[in-house]
């Protein structure tokens, strides 16, 4: 297989990203005319930012033209359990531990920059954002990466991952970090559509475990083996959730005021619940995951912010998002988004100091 490196713009990522316009010349014009708008408009957006454009970004910006050129493919067929391309339950190998530089030998040929995968033969239904709320998870991480993609890869689905880091050793904040990785997704790639909540640390353990949105939010780790295989309460929406844009928009996205470990799911939860959706999950003989060993921070008591976040939903969330972005790196195997939060700020703006 040949392979687009970051170092090169060769002819392989030129001719593999512009195939379906050969004969048509002016498709190709008007198609790299638009391409440049939107090469523009993000040097716009990371203005400020100390490292120029890189050819790595610019490899980035050709992802609308994979999409302008799969209009003629059918589309993805919704795989089930009786595909070949599907293999039912499947280990996760959490002992050894690979290199990124192994990692990128072996999966980066199959993706561009940024950590983005488009299928070749078929039009995906749905461009779906896994957004990784993460900080001091290294090994984890390389862990993850070598699961998720062939397991994304399998259903034929559109996809990247966002890697979403806190800076600083100030409280850990996931919800806040989960709307910044939606935020920020959706300014590189606007037409995405799906957004997949995933802690690092749980890797799925079958794979007709769909991940592409429905009509509902769905919870899909509902069975984690830590937890005994069994669904710990029936509101739980934590550990991997997916959602729509739209209803990420229509409850404000994750409360931003909980720093520290514990209760941010269960107000996300009441969110969604509260407004007229339902949490859907696949059975649990087929939403299986395993947890990778850390060490577990204590979980803080949470009630009265808890209780006080119904009053919060339209005010505290995605239209009262506070962060400094410190880096946006388009590696080979997913799009880096680190920042810092300042706790003070975010919550002096709610009333909570």
């Amino acid at each position: 297989m040949m392979k687009c490196r970051k170092l090169a713009l060769t002819r392989c990522c030129l001719s593999r990203t512009l195939t379906p316009c050969r004969g048509r010349q002016v498709l190709c014009l008007l198609t790299l005319l638009m391409a440049s708008v939107t090469l523009s408009a993000v040097a716009l957006r990371m203005r400020g930012s100390e490292a120029p454009l890189s050819l790595s970004d610019f490899l980035h910006i050709l992802f609308p033209l994979e999409l302008a050129g799969h209009r003629r493919v059918p589309p993805c067929a919704l795989l089930d359990g009786n595909d070949t391309e599907l293999k039912g339950p499947i280990d996760a190998d959490t002992d050894s531990i690979p290199s990124l530089a192994e990692l990128e030998e072996w999966l980066a040929p199959s993706l561009l920059p940024g950590g983005l995968f488009i299928p070749r033969n078929c039009r995906p239904s749905h461009k779906i954002a896994v957004i990784v709320p993460f900080r001091d998870r290294r090994v984890h991480l390389k862990i993850f990466l070598r699961h998720m993609h062939p397991f994304l890869q399998r259903q034929n689905l559109q996809y990247g991952i966002f890697i979403v880091e806190q800076a600083g050793d100030g409280p850990f904040n996931r919800a806040l970090l989960m709307n910044v990785g939606y935020r920020e997704a959706l300014l590189l790639h606007p037409s995405l559509d799906c957004f997949i909540f995933h802690d690092v640390d749980l890797l799925p353990l079958d794979d007709r475990i769909r991940y592409s949105c429905g009509g509902q939010p769905v919870h899909l780790s509902a069975n984690i083996d830590v937890h005994g295989n069994k669904l710990m309460y029936a509101n739980l929406f934590g550990g991997a959730s997916m959602l729509t844009k739209a209803m990420m928009e229509n409850v404000n996205g994750f409360s931003n005021v909980f720093f520290g470990w514990g209760g941010e799911d269960d107000d996300m939860s009441f969110r969604v619940r509260s407004h007229d959706m339902k949490i859907t999950r696949y059975n649990l003989d087929i939403a299986r995951y395993t947890m990778m060993r850390h060490v577990r921070e204590n979980k803080n008591d949470r009630q009265k912010l808890l209780i006080d976040g119904r009053k919060r939903i339209h005010s505290d969330g995605l239209n009262s998002l506070r962060y400094e972005r410190v880096r946006l790196d388009l590696r080979p195997l997913f799009t880096l988004i680190e920042v810092r939060i300042n706790q003070t700020q975010v919550l002096t703006d709610q009333g909570l100091l």
